[in-house]
């Protein structure tokens, strides 16, 4: 993958806007992604030719370099998932001072060089494959790629917060039909997370408890499992927001073990199933 001073463009940067107290990136190298998908409409999303699609198995050399693959064997071609950089990253990994403060705008907004790392997960060698048509083992094996990524990232000391997210769809903001997740990052803790935080430590400083923990309500209840529940929030903020919550008090995702890897994915696969047939039958 090529820099963005080595394309010769713009690196991307963190700008603070003191009025909505939010971080946001600035990023010229997303304008440049492709996409396959010929229309948004979730209905007719006509994907090109997967032959062009370099997540496909057979076409890594049109990838970003690669991080990691299952199995682990560079020589057998016949991989289940690969970890790559993003080839056209919201953060650089490259930018040598990742957190030096910049100057010199005209706007009491900080800003801050656009360190971070931005990587997918392509998470079926096989174009046609989405996640709702693999076994649970497999995705078990995207969780735990998910894992060992955030652990190789949490040495970079400057970086603050990893996010692992999955846009399905171009109406959800994806540009390759492949199924594939992501991994960003960042050397800043977002406000909506922060806020979250903050109301967390409000209401235990109150009751003594964790509000995560204290979600119990069967009329909030989707799903079960040994060690996780899938619930509707109290005050869901758009349509089918489902919130996954283990069962024991954890406070990272990359604490999970394969028991409860597994266990998460009894809950994961039945909210899944939600999302699908809401799509079909439009709720």
């Amino acid at each position: 993958m090529a820099s963005q001073h080595q394309n010769g463009g713009r690196s991307p940067e963190l700008r603070h806007d003191p009025v909505t107290n939010r971080w946001v990136i600035f990023s010229p190298a997303r304008a440049k992604r492709p996409t396959d998908f010929k229309s948004k409409n979730p209905q007719n999303p006509n994907p090109n030719n997967n032959s062009l699609c370099p997540f496909c198995i057979g076409n890594e050399h049109e990838c970003a370099p690669e991080i990691f693959r299952v199995p682990p064997d560079l020589n057998d071609p016949n991989w289940k998932l690969r970890v790559i950089e993003n080839l056209y990253p919201a953060l650089s990994r490259n930018l040598e001072c990742p957190c030096e403060e910049k100057q010199g705008m005209e706007f009491p907004g900080r800003v801050i060089g656009g360190f971070g790392f931005h990587d997918v997960v392509i998470e079926n060698p096989v174009h046609s494959v989405q996640l709702s048509d693999m076994e649970p083992r497999e995705i078990g094996e995207i969780f735990l790629a998910h894992k060992k990524r955030i652990q190789q990232i949490m040495s970079v000391q400057s970086i603050k917060y990893v996010q692992v997210f999955k846009n399905h769809g171009a109406s959800a903001g994806a540009s390759m039909s492949h199924s594939h997740s992501q991994i960003l990052a960042l050397p800043v803790i977002p406000s909506s997370v922060s806020a979250r935080l903050e109301g967390m430590k409000e209401y235990f400083e109150k009751t003594g408890k964790c509000s995560l923990c204290e979600v119990r309500a069967k009329e909030l209840l989707i799903d079960e499992s040994s060690h996780f529940i899938s619930v509707v929030p109290f005050a869901a903020t758009f349509p089918f927001e489902i919130w996954i919550i283990p069962r024991v008090h954890s406070s990272h995702f990359h604490e999970l073990d394969f028991e409860k890897v597994n266990s998460q994915l009894l809950v994961l696969l039945s909210t899944n199933r939600i999302f699908y047939f809401a799509q079909i039958f439009k709720f």
